[in-house]
């Protein structure tokens, strides 16, 4: 069972990347808006996930894996609001359009799902 997106790159490509954390785990910090209690939370739950190495934990491990987001997601919120910087905001739709292009560049237009499916 794949996992995660390194996984599937991993076996569409047949190449190893070297990325220092997941590819599913997106940056967060610098954006207009500011990252939701949903998107801190996602992150954390993809992180935990990455570290258990488990995407859903077994029943005796269910509360120690829902404490262990709930922490990470405390000091990300805590990183975020902590972290100083002199640069305007990102524009989160700017920066959706340049992955997006980044990507048919990367993997050609097939790579993107046709309309209607996902």
């Amino acid at each position: 069972m794949v996992r995660c997106a390194c996984a599937l790159a991993q076996r569409a490509t047949g190449r190893w990347y070297t990325a220092a954390m997941c590819r599913s785990i997106r940056p967060l910090h610098n954006f207009a808006p500011p990252a939701s209690v949903e998107e801190i939370h996602a992150a954390a739950l993809q992180y935990v996930r990455k570290i258990s190495g488990t995407a859903k934990p077994s029943q005796a491990n269910a509360r120690a894996f829902e404490r262990a987001v709930e922490e990470v997601a405390l000091a990300t919120r805590r990183l975020l609001d902590a972290l100083v910087t002199t640069v305007p905001p990102r524009n989160r739709e700017a920066e959706a359009a340049k992955a997006r292009q980044r990507a048919a560049r990367r993997f050609g237009p097939a790579a993107r799902p046709a309309l209607g499916h996902r």
